[in-house]
This record gives C-alpha cells, structure tokens and sequence, in this order.
C-alpha cells in the first residue's frame, strides 16, 4: 500500500469515526511546533517597558 493511499484510508477512518470537526481537532493537536519559544518569550520580554504596557493599558480602554 503507497503512502498516499494510507493517508487517504486515515483520513476516511478518522473522519467515520470523529467526524469532521473532531477529526480536525485531533490532526490540530499532533502539529509539532518550531523554535525555542522560552528564548524567543525573554526577547521581546526584554525589550517591553513600563511605559509600554501603561500605554497598551490606555489605548485597550480607549478601544472599547
């Protein structure tokens, strides 16, 4: 059986099974993730402000 078929007869199964709002829940929880969010996070952490953050807080308020 090639590859494609058995992804073909997966799907099927998986949509018989779950439906197609549970099968796409589930495909959505096996995607695998990139990169090292835990460095990434201290990055764009670092370069935040006080200032910033008072400034997000007033335009939030503002949006409402």
């Amino acid at each position: 059986m090639k590859l494609t078929e058995i992804r073909q007869r997966g799907h099927k199964a998986l949509i018989n099974a779950l439906g197609i709002a549970g099968t796409l829940k589930f495909l959505q929880q096996l995607e695998v993730g990139y990169g090292d969010y835990t460095k990434e996070r201290h990055q764009w952490l670092e370069q935040l402000t006080i200032d910033d953050f008072r400034n997000y807080i007033k335009e939030k308020k503002t949006d409402d």
